[in-house]
């Protein structure tokens, strides 16, 4: 079965072989945090998509392919976790401070890309920082600073 999948996608990108990123790796645990942020209101648009993949490729300075085979991988992750603390525990062993602040700070931008935040949106991001170890301070500061680059409305 794995090897139908791995040919479908050699199939998809011209055959050309995927980047694997490693389980372990923490660009993979943030992408599926941020695929998670995508789809935790019911559906993925256009904008979002577009968002996520413009910030794995400038944040983890990816080619267009790597950061294909990215969001694919973080999405079959995303979608075989049960909750958060799998990926959490991997930012947490593998970044500092400011790099899990950086990545709820992406979140938000997944977040914002439609220029809104639900209230499934606010509690996932609540969850994710609080796990990461981000404070409600700066948790706040940076929708704040996010929302309104986005949005025009510093406090949306």
């Amino acid at each position: 079965m794995l090897e139908l999948f791995k040919n479908l996608f050699s199939d998809l990108t011209g055959g050309k072989p995927a980047a694997q990123f490693e389980p372990t790796d923490y660009r993979l645990a943030a992408a599926a945090l941020l695929v998670h942020a995508c789809a935790v209101d019911g559906h993925i648009d256009g904008a979002e998509r577009e968002r996520l993949r413009e910030i794995l490729q400038a944040r983890f300075g990816l080619d267009a392919e790597d950061t294909a085979a990215l969001v694919d991988e973080a999405t079959q992750a995303e979608n075989e976790a049960v909750d958060l603390y799998r990926f959490t525990s991997q930012l947490n062993r593998s970044l500092d401070e400011d790099g899990r602040r950086r990545v709820v700070e992406m979140m938000w931008e997944i977040v914002y890309a439609d220029g809104r935040a639900n209230e499934f949106e606010d509690n996932l991001l609540w969850r994710a920082a609080d796990l990461l170890g981000i404070s409600s301070r700066d948790r706040i500061a940076l929708r704040q600073r996010v929302g309104g680059q986005r949005s025009g409305d510093a406090d949306a």
